[in-house]
């Protein structure tokens, strides 16, 4: 392809909104651990809530607040999604270990096996990030299936979030054309890349869970879901994953 220069730095603009009613409603549900049904709802301006529950209804989003009320706001506010659940004794990890799996791209990296293998390559080329990265993000997070929507509203191969295809130039009514999907995903990791000096765990994490989050916790937050998503992911990229604990 053309060239491997980084993703441009996405744009700064902020929703208008106002946020002293959430804050002010949703304060007691950050201060204490949550139940195993709760959710940590990420807006795209960086605040970040716990609700009871999370549902999609078209374009719009419906939050079951701890404290019994309900708010319903444009899907393209939320950034992601977690399950706030916390993992029962994690067991110690390392994220400095030498990884001897590269980043970013080179010359000798094979196409990847599996569906939409030219494509990924060429796309992982054109953003400088090794094939087998993007190609294990896309099993991982859709199964390679270009339609897929989640529960919590992630769309195609990548499963972007409105908000994060709109971020890395995406229109997200367009998030179902795989070569669109995977060239925005493919902006967002080299990104992330860039961000955290090519830590792959971080990189992960945050792919998962948001870059917020990994630099709140200085490394892999504790979530479950997070730490399932990157042994799914080392795993398909043949990697042993041993993480370190982080600082709350």
């Amino acid at each position: 392809m053309i060239d491997s220069t980084p993703a441009a730095e996405p744009s700064s603009r902020r929703p208008q909104c106002v946020w002293f009613a959430l804050v002010l409603s949703a304060a007691m549900s950050l201060t204490s651990p949550a139940p195993g049904s709760a959710e940590l709802v990420v807006f795209t301006d960086g605040h970040f809530i716990r609700v009871d529950a999370y549902s999609v209804e078209g374009e719009k989003v419906r939050l079951e607040l701890p404290s019994g009320g309900i708010m319903v706001l444009p899907l393209r506010r939320i950034s992601r999604v977690i399950d706030d659940v916390v993992a029962e004794d994690p067991e110690p990890m390392d994220s400095t270990a030498p990884w001897v799996f590269p980043l970013r791209f080179d010359s000798a990296q094979a196409v990847p096996e599996g569906p939409y293998g030219e494509l990924i390559h060429e796309t992982a080329q054109r953003h400088g990030l090794n094939p087998a990265l993007v190609s294990a993000v896309i099993r991982a997070e859709s199964a390679y299936r270009p339609k897929a929507v989640s529960v919590k509203g992630a769309r195609g191969l990548m499963q972007l979030m409105p908000a994060t295809a709109e971020r890395f130039g995406l229109d997200p009514d367009l998030s179902f054309e795989p070569a669109l999907n995977v060239d925005a995903g493919c902006r967002y990791l080299r990104w992330l890349a860039d961000r955290f000096d090519d830590d792959l765990t971080r990189v992960l994490a945050a792919y998962n869970s948001g870059e917020g989050t990994v630099a709140r916790y200085g490394g892999v937050p504790p979530y479950r879901e997070t730490r399932g998503y990157l042994r799914r992911i080392f795993k398909h990229l043949g990697l042993e994953l041993v993480l370190e604990p982080t600082s709350s």
